[in-house]
């Protein structure tokens, strides 16, 4: 009997190695190939395997034709667990008491999570949700502390080698915004990628963006002190190399009651540009583009401070300082149009916020606002004639510098390698 099993080394010893073989195409091979592409490479492989055991005698016909069928099992369980795990619609059976009229057409939906996990995040519900992906409020199960988890579909707006593309500039992007620490600016505390989404956890604030103060004003004190230390927090972000590229008062979350400035989705807009460039589509929120970012041309701060003016001005006025019917009739406008001043709809605004509103939409970088710092410095000199008190002094450096060990210790980018 030991004689018998001695002889079966050679042939136990190949079999061990094809199984590595096919484990290691099944573990890492399948996930970073298209799916047909993955079936052409294990049939062909599966299909030799077969005619070498039909060609040779053992050891190699027997370890091949169980690396065969280990190969042919293996690649059809994946699949069938992959289909499995594709996040699925919610079924919606109430049925209707009358006809509605047939709804527009919608953008491409976004993936429904199929599982309350992302990640090591337990996720509790869907606060938010847009055109790359949805919000959550989440749990880290580790020190049990709320945070909000940003998803985005990669997979579904990429392809191939696209794709590959779009996960690296999203970690590298998530890694960078990860490293701002600045007191009113959101913190990242995680990235990763799961169920096909890759996602951010960050700070769950509680509070409300200025999107709904466009139309529901605020106090011009209100909106002057909060212009001023969001670009406090932009000019921290440019001196460590960092450009919004979509300020707006959708990405700024405010609670009055606590004096909660956040400025969010650094980096996101980025991610989000690179998919919209593959259809021709113009980056960013159109109306809040600087004239160099709607031409395509490189930006830096600059243009962040041109998007807080326009923001600014729509939260004095309740208007935008450009309006058309049509992108190009836009784009013409913030190029060349000077927009009207912002006491023709506000007349008690005082002269010296009037000029600093000028100033930072000027057509020009050069003329605009160096930096951040200055914007700031001359909004909270226009406090004191609206009846406002300054903002509270943010710290010297804006919290902790971008390699601190203290962004170490708490951040880590899964990049689900």
């Amino acid at each position: 009997m030991r004689g018998f099993w001695v002889q079966q080394l050679p042939t136990i010893g190949l079999v061990c190695g094809f199984m590595v073989l096919v484990l290691v195409w099944l573990r890492w091979g399948l996930a970073r190939v298209p799916p047909i592409s993955a079936m052409f490479v294990s049939a062909l492989v599966a299909m030799t395997l077969l005619l070498i055991a039909a060609l040779t005698a053992a050891p190699w016909s027997t370890a091949c034709a169980v690396g065969a069928v280990a190969l042919g099992m293996g690649h059809a369980g994946w699949m069938l667990g992959a289909l499995a795990m594709r996040p699925r619609p919610p079924v919606r059976s109430a049925p209707q008491t009358r006809p509605s009229p047939a709804p527009a057409a919608a953008p491409a939906a976004v993936p429904v999570l199929d599982r309350k996990t992302l990640g090591r995040y337990r996720v509790d519900r869907e606060i938010g949700r847009g055109a790359m992906g949805a919000v959550y409020l989440g749990t880290d199960p580790k020190i049990n502390r709320q945070v909000a988890i940003k998803t985005m579909a990669l997979s579904k707006e990429f392809h191939g080698q696209e794709l590959t593309e779009a996960r690296q500039r999203f970690f590298r992007e998530a890694e960078t915004a990860g490293r701002l620490q600045h007191p009113d600016i959101v913190t990242i505390f995680d990235a990763g990628e799961d169920q096909d989404l890759a996602f951010i956890a960050m700070e769950y604030l509680k509070g409300e963006d200025l999107q709904r103060h466009t139309q529901n004003l605020l106090p011009v004190a209100d909106v002057v002190r909060i212009t001023a230390r969001v670009a406090e927090a932009l000019a921290y972000a440019h001196s460590q190399g960092v450009v919004h590229r979509d300020i707006k008062p959708a990405n700024v979350m405010i609670d009055l009651a606590s004096d909660l400035v956040k400025v969010t989705d650094f980096g996101i807009a980025r991610i989000a540009d690179s998919s919209r460039t593959r259809t021709g589509m113009v980056l960013g929120t159109p109306s809040f583009m600087s004239p160099e970012q709607m031409a395509g041309r490189r930006v830096d701060g600059r243009s962040d401070l041109y998007s807080l003016g326009v923001m600014l001005y729509q939260l004095l006025t309740g208007h935008l300082p450009h309006r058309a019917d049509s992108m190009a009739t836009l784009m013409y406008e913030i190029a060349n149009q000077t927009p009207p001043d912002v006491r023709n709809w506000r007349p008690e605004i005082p002269e010296q916020l009037a000029r600093a509103v000028a100033l930072a939409l000027e057509k020009r970088p050069e003329s605009r606002y160096p930096d951040g710092r200055q914007m700031a410095a001359d909004l909270t000199a226009a406090l004191a004639l609206v009846g406002g008190s300054p903002p509270p002094p943010a710290s010297p450096e804006g919290g902790l510098p971008p390699n601190s060990s203290g962004f170490d210790a708490t951040v880590k980018i899964n990049r689900g390698e």
